[in-house]
């Protein structure tokens, strides 16, 4: 009952002053450390394609990352998933290892060649530091939620430049079928101060160029149906797969060290046998080349093959970049099938893809508004919600719950 001596927005006060603060000091440490692994990672990149024969030790990076996991970081190996889990049921602070070790992992993996992302380290970053606040400030278990919360909407919002998507992906990604409101503020505030955080460290985004978008018509938004479909059945496709391999990988490969040394094994051996650099690390160059031309129809494929063999076999990083790269390359391809510009289809694959993945429609509609323009929302918002449709009740994530199934 409302306190009758006192209005409402009174006893807001309080809690708005609270989480103005500690959303800040969450989006300081998520953001400096994304800005600093970003700056990381472009050296990674840098090398490795001034040295292409960096890739002939990918099998040595494998194994000493997985062996680093294996006798310091059991207890952060589940990753994302970990995160989500202390969010549903608390039981104990993050430990403060999982950030260097899942910066460490990631920056070796990218600098001789796994095909792996970003948005994983950066999340996870952020989670293990916002949850440190939790000893400094005494924090209970539903505040402690609060702060997890921010923390992977700060992390995701700083790594992609996408403050809107990050306070949205935070509060979207834990149930199916669910938003959490009540850490609306937290994760608002959290991903735009990152961003800016970011921003003030000197991080420079990728800019997707999307020559136009054309006018809305009734051809036009069927297609965004049918595309959006496809797309989340590809991102289905890329969850089931990445997740049996490494149930194979644990059941067939006792010693977890020995999992990224053969998946790095066969990831050098295509790339030097058969010339598959395209395939490699974040992929940005062929992403923007989506944008503007026509690619091999199979190209695709050809990333999610590497990206889920570098995954599945343990190599560290994240699932979201390489799914921009899947939805981009897709859409590419799709474009003359459905009479739709090349563009077009790129910018709404490269979100579409992720949505059914990661389970995100809301999330991945305002990340194409924000890197592609608000133009392209109608078109992405209908593809979104079709790939979140058609992608089932898994996804990327394991520790994603069922809050209200997609469809009866």
């Amino acid at each position: 009952m409302a306190d009758l001596k006192r209005p409402e927005w009174w006893l807001m006060w309080p809690q708005l002053l609270k989480w103005l603060l500690l959303s800040s000091f969450v989006a300081v440490l998520a953001g400096s450390a994304s800005a600093f692994f970003l700056w990381a990672l472009d050296w990674a990149t840098t090398t490795r394609d001034a040295h292409p024969g960096l890739i002939w030790a990918l099998p040595v990076a494998g194994f000493a990352v997985g062996w680093l996991y294996l006798v310091w970081g059991k207890s952060v190996d589940a990753g994302n998933n970990l995160l989500m889990d202390e969010i549903h049921d608390p039981q104990k602070i993050i430990p403060l290892r999982m950030a260097p070790l899942v910066l460490g992992g990631t920056v070796v993996s990218h600098l001789f060649g796994a095909s792996v992302g970003r948005e994983g380290t950066a999340v996870q970053m952020g989670g293990a530091l916002a949850d440190q606040l939790t000893h400094l400030f005494k924090l209970k278990h539903q505040d402690r939620r609060l702060i997890l919360m921010a923390g992977i909407s700060a992390g995701f919002a700083s790594v992609f430049g996408t403050p809107l998507a990050g306070a949205v992906f935070g509060l979207e990604v834990l149930a199916i079928g669910r938003l959490r409101y009540d850490a609306l503020l937290p994760c608002v505030v959290a991903a735009v101060v990152a961003d800016q955080v970011g921003l003030l460290w000197g991080v420079h985004h990728t800019v997707y160029t999307l020559a136009s978008v054309p006018a809305v018509t009734a051809w036009g938004l069927l297609a965004m149906v049918l595309a959006g479909a496809l797309f989340g059945l590809t991102g289905q496709a890329f969850a089931h797969s990445t997740h049996a391999l490494g149930a194979f990988m644990k059941k067939r490969v006792a010693y977890a060290p020995m999992r990224p040394f053969i998946g790095g094994v066969v990831v050098a051996a295509a790339v030097m046998l058969w010339g598959l650099e395209r395939y490699i690390g974040l992929g940005i160059p062929v992403m923007v080349q989506a944008f503007e031309q026509p690619l091999a129809p199979w190209d695709w494929l050809g990333k999610m093959v590497f990206t889920v063999v570098s995954l599945g076999t343990g190599f560290k990083g994240g699932e979201v970049t390489p799914l921009f790269y899947i939805g981009a390359t897709l859409g590419n391809a799709l474009a003359p099938l459905l009479q739709l510009p090349f563009g077009l289809l790129a910018a709404v694959g490269f979100v579409a893809v992720f949505a059914g993945a990661a389970n995100t429609p809301i999330a991945s509609t305002l990340m194409a508004m924000e890197l592609f323009g608000a133009e392209v929302g109608v078109f992405a918002a209908l593809a979104c919600v079709s790939s979140y449709l058609f992608s089932g009740h898994t996804g990327i994530y394991r520790a994603q719950r069922i809050d209200h199934k997609k469809h009866l």
